[in-house]
């Protein structure tokens, strides 16, 4: 029977008849992980071409977790004479699906505790991490499947000078009980010897819990990593570094929340299940204290651990762990998350009659809309080339009259200051910019739609073409930044809610900004004033309004602010808008609930901050 390939390619014999064997020993390999173990026969590649395309580089082979491919060079395999370890290699492949890092969460988890074990080495965390892994994969298939993985460092005869290395390969001589120097080359040398004691302890101690050991081991392997960042060790790893890109394509959730024990990244040495040494055998304290029947608290020399982390670093763990999303998409996606566990119920208003739909004409359909929304005929007879987003159109339905009362969801508009005060959410913590992405997914949920405008004034304007429903496009403006001017345009009103439409559906108007709008509200641009333009916009919108306020406590207990916030939050209420704080977790959820709560047009949704 022939053997069928991944390639259109001549293939060479020589690797021809390699795939055939190393398929004969896939079962095997998925038998020594279980019996039960169901994994897709790995993508066999004969030729450079063939790696270029699946992306592999340097090693010969690696994993995805996207797809849960494994990949295999069978040309580096006859070239690195390894062809007598197929059982060996694809188990260990296997390996890293099933046992760790598994899936890309758990990829993503690990990277974050290896970086908290390498203050100032933090990029190198996916090659400290791969070390890791592969010593408790090693481990696992040298002592419980019988398998010869020494024998596959020793055929790579991979010996270096380089400290790190040595130690990675005394802590595998350990493990195995292996004479020194099988696979250490070099002099002996006492701090090797203790940590590739420490080591292997570790390995075998957290063999079950691999992600608690992980931060242990990346403070043991930081000194060897501060003089040259082991460019030795880097380079006889390149062949076995095959999770390097395993994270590629995949979008991990729950990264947001800081998990309990992820930054106890202490030093193995200071573990007493590792190095034999009790707590209680610590040096005596420098005061006595009185007797006391409660045990004494440990000392750890742990700060206090903030909850949640900050977007930048949310954004550095991601790409540690290979995600190649774009960074504005990763804010976004930061923001989504952080969001969702908030979502409310979007206001309605009640409508005295409900009424049957009735159509009225075409209006552009959006890719974020519903597929069913879509009238092909009307979009047909517009154009004869259908291209979803700008030729298609979807049915305008006007209001029969009917006899039953009914609900209308109000559309939500969403304008962001944008300016150097607010700060850039890709950074840092953005209160006021969650607020915002609680109400536009919990307005999408409920079935409206959603429109963002980005603002810095005198400056730069960012908007999204109009009310939407694509929700990646929502979230992506609205966490964009732009750092010029100094407050949200409030004249920018104008141009949407210029003038009451009858026939369009009511609005909420939500700004996002600081202290510095109250100054935009007294100028004039085209002969009104900022007030006037605000009190029309809520008008017509007949959706309600609502400013959220960003104002720190600091700027809160100075008079000067004071005496212009006051008033001007008085002036906000009068002309029919809402005034919400929004600086703190606390601050935000108040404001959620009273947004939910709210029936706009009868009671207000916020009110002056509490003096």
């Amino acid at each position: 029977m022939p053997i069928e390939l991944n390639n259109p390619l001549p293939v060479d014999s020589l690797t021809a008849d390699l795939q055939a064997v190393w398929q004969g020993h896939w079962e095997n390999a998925l038998r020594c992980w279980s019996p039960y173990v169901q994994l897709s026969e790995p993508i066999w590649c004969h030729t450079v071409d063939d790696e270029r395309r699946e992306g592999l580089t340097g090693s010969f082979a690696m994993i995805r977790l996207n797809d849960h491919r494994i990949v295999i060079s069978l040309r580096q395999v006859a070239e690195k004479r390894l062809q007598a370890f197929a059982t060996e290699i694809l188990a260990h492949e296997i390996g890293h699906h099933i046992y760790c890092p598994a899936d890309l969460a758990d990829n993503a988890r690990v990277m974050v505790r290896i970086r908290a074990g390498l203050p100032t080495k933090e990029h190198l965390a996916p090659f400290i991490a791969n070390l890791y892994e592969d010593l408790l994969i090693n481990d696992r298939l040298q002592r419980s499947a019988q398998l010869h993985m020494a024998d596959v460092y020793r055929q790579l005869n991979l010996a270096s000078g380089d400290r790190l290395w040595h130690f990675y390969m005394r802590t595998y001589e350990i493990l195995w009980r292996l004479d020194r120097g099988t696979l250490a080359k070099g002099d002996r040398d006492a701090r090797i010897d203790l940590d590739a004691e420490l080591g292997s302890r570790l390995i075998r101690s957290y063999a079950s819990d691999w992600l608690g050991g992980a931060g242990r081991f990346a403070a043991l392997c930081l000194p060897y990593l501060l003089k040259d960042e082991a460019k030795g060790a880097q380079e006889n790893h390149q062949p076995w570094n095959d999770a390097k890109d395993a994270g590629k394509g995949g979008e991990p959730d729950g990264l947001t929340e800081i998990e309990d024990g992820e930054t106890d990244a202490i030093h193995p040495s200071e573990d007493p299940d590792l190095s034999g040494v009790p707590i209680d055998s610590a040096p005596d304290k420098l005061e006595k204290e009185p007797a006391s029947d409660s045990p004494p608290a440990r000392i750890t020399g742990i700060k206090t651990i903030k909850r949640y982390r900050d977007p930048f670093e949310y954004a550095q763990v991601l790409k540690a762990a290979g995600s190649d999303i774009p960074e504005a998409l990763i804010t976004a996606r930061y923001y989504r998350e952080r969001a969702l566990p908030y979502l409310i119920r979007f206001p309605v208003r009640e409508i005295p009659l409900a009424s049957d739909p009735a159509p009225e004409g075409l209006d552009h359909w959006d890719i974020g809309s519903s597929l069913q929304d879509i009238d092909w005929m009307g979009t047909l007879l517009s154009s004869p080339t259908v291209i979803p987003g700008m030729t298609t159109r979807e049915q305008i339905y006007g209001n029969s009259p009917g006899n039953t009362p009914d609900r209308q969801t109000l559309d939500l508009y969403l304008g962001v200051d944008c300016s150097g005060s607010m700060g850039n959410p890709a950074v840092q913590m953005s209160f006021p910019v969650l607020s915002g992405a609680i109400m536009a997914l919990s307005a999408l949920r409920a079935g409206a739609k959603v429109m963002v405008v980005l603002s810095g004034e005198p400056g730069k304007t960012i908007t999204t073409d109009g009310f939407i429903r694509d929700e990646r496009q929502i979230l992506k403006t609205l966490t964009d930044y732009l750092g010029t001017g100094t407050t949200f345009g409030i004249h920018r009103l104008a141009d949407t809610f210029k003038e009451s439409k009858p026939n369009r559906r009511p609005a909420h108007i939500m700004i996002i900004t600081d202290n510095d709008i109250f100054s935009m509200l007294d100028q004039t641009n085209g002969g009104k004033i900022g007030w006037e333009i605000a009190k029309q916009a809520a008008t017509n919108a007949r959706g309600g309004a609502t400013y959220v306020l960003q104002l720190p406590r600091y700027l809160m207990n100075q008079a000067g602010a004071r005496q212009v916030i006051a008033p001007g939050e008085s002036r906000m209420l009068s002309d029919g808008w809402n005034v919400a704080h929004v600086d703190s977790t606390d601050e935000m959820i108040q404001f959620a609930r009273r947004f939910s709560q709210a029936s706009y047009g009868k009671t207000s949704a916020g009110g002056p901050h509490a003096k």
